[in-house]
């Protein structure tokens, strides 16, 4: 059912890909498919399943073969006087089937299934853990190409304006109101945005191909990356796959417990020899008999050294570990988080100051623009408060999107 639910996730993510929109959930959601990682869920099942069917074989009768042919120097003699007893042939053959069932070994084979389903789901996680891990470098490019995306439309915008301005200069030249030489600065700021377009779209392309190689899928640098606005709840409750993956190790820690607890449990067998063999059973009949014996058998190790205790208390240790790396991790985790939240109040300060900025810039830039056209003030002038309100719009984009990042790692870290 999870891998069909896989599957029909990456099929609905791949038809939104197609139609030149990206979306970071999508990216995440491809990534959970389509990553070379993800495949070792399945594998590792795969795995446990034949692991688990070994296992399971110790309740199944084994049956052995043995045969064999020796020649003795010497053979046991009947000190019988006149006694008419043919004597025991140096050269003996045997052959034998046996048949060994397990009747009772305390549950050993259950708690061993028991500690092979732990471990699968141990080794699961640990592979779920490290697909979140990748969410980070996702945001990290996503995001950058957001920079990159919203920078082309801001140069776009620029260009434009730029273009619409050289038309105005050239008229006024022309008419004799600007000096000759007034639109030589606005053609040289269009060949250097187009520098900049080119340096963008190269950056950009090279980023979407870094994503394309985690989600697994062929991404266009064409396509259209949507910023949509991420929501974030400030919560000190964490729900990383980091948490369930101790809680495994210690699940798994316990069902080893288990296994030792019982592994000096008393073994019961039940067994059967049928063979053909010179001689059989009666060692005085020098002839081919068949022979067969049935029984059973206790094997019980009473006293191990006191190994088993040691075991026990070393997994007991292995738990102390892993409650202090638990511990570790919560408090790693908290720290990151109040960085992000600390980056996140930052950003959005900024922003604040960055509207008004240009707001400000806004006004003198429509000043120097009527003075432009009444010749008052030369293109160069014009130009450089121009540049001035572009650079703090930049840094309102650039401003916006390291928000927008900040907020999807505090909820990547907070396992959002």
């Amino acid at each position: 059912m999870k891998r069909l639910l896989f599957i029909l996730v990456g099929l609905m993510a791949t038809t939104l890909v197609s139609q030149n929109t990206v979306t970071l959930q999508e990216c995440y959601e491809l990534t959970s498919v389509n990553y070379p990682l993800a495949k070792q869920i399945t594998l590792l099942k795969a795995q446990n399943h034949l692991e688990q069917e070994v296992v399971s074989t110790a309740r199944l009768p084994q049956l052995s073969f043995d045969a064999q042919a020796t020649y003795q120097s010497d053979v046991i003699e009947v000190p019988i006087p006149n006694a008419s007893l043919d004597p025991i042939n140096k050269d003996q053959y045997r052959a034998t089937v046996s048949v060994n069932q397990l009747i009772y070994n305390g549950g050993a084979t259950n708690a061993i299934l028991e500690v092979k389903s732990s471990q699968l789901e141990t080794k699961q996680k640990q592979v779920e853990v490290q697909l979140y891990q990748l969410k980070q470098k996702i945001n990290q490019l996503y995001f950058s190409i957001l920079l990159a995306q919203e920078t082309e439309l801001l140069l776009d915008a620029k260009q434009t304006l730029l273009n619409s301005k050289l038309n105005e200069v050239t008229s006024g030249i022309s008419n004799g109101v600007l000096l000759p030489a007034s639109d030589k600065v606005l053609r040289v700021e269009l060949l250097k945005i187009s520098q900049q377009q080119k340096g963008l779209q190269s950056n950009k392309a090279t980023l979407v191909n870094s994503l394309s190689r985690i989600i697994g899928q062929p991404l266009d640098a064409a396509s259209t990356f949507l910023n949509t606005l991420i929501d974030t709840e400030f919560t000190s409750q964490l729900n990383r796959p980091e948490l369930d993956l101790f809680q495994l190790k210690k699940a798994e820690i316990e069902s080893n417990e288990d296994l030792i607890a019982i592994q000096n449990s008393p073994k019961l067998l039940g067994f059967a020899t049928g063979g053909y063999g010179n001689p059989g059973l009666n060692m005085l009949d020098n002839s081919f008999q068949a022979f067969y014996i049935v029984g059973v058998k206790l094997n019980w190790n009473v006293f191990d050294w006191n190994s088993n205790k040691k075991e026990r208390e070393a997994i007991a240790i292995h738990k102390d570990i892993l409650d202090t790396e638990t511990e570790i991790f919560n408090l790693d985790t908290a720290t990151k988080l109040n960085q992000q939240y600390n980056e996140i109040a930052k950003f959005e300060e900024f922003i604040t100051s960055d509207l008004e900025i240009i707001n400000l810039r806004k006004e003198v830039l429509k000043s120097a623009d009527a003075q432009l056209k009444n010749g008052v003030i030369t293109s160069s002038a014009y130009f450089t408060e121009l540049t001035h309100l572009y650079e703090d719009e930049h840094n309102l984009i650039k401003h916006k999107i390291h928000l927008q990042l900040a907020k999807a790692n505090y909820n990547v870290i907070k396992g959002h």
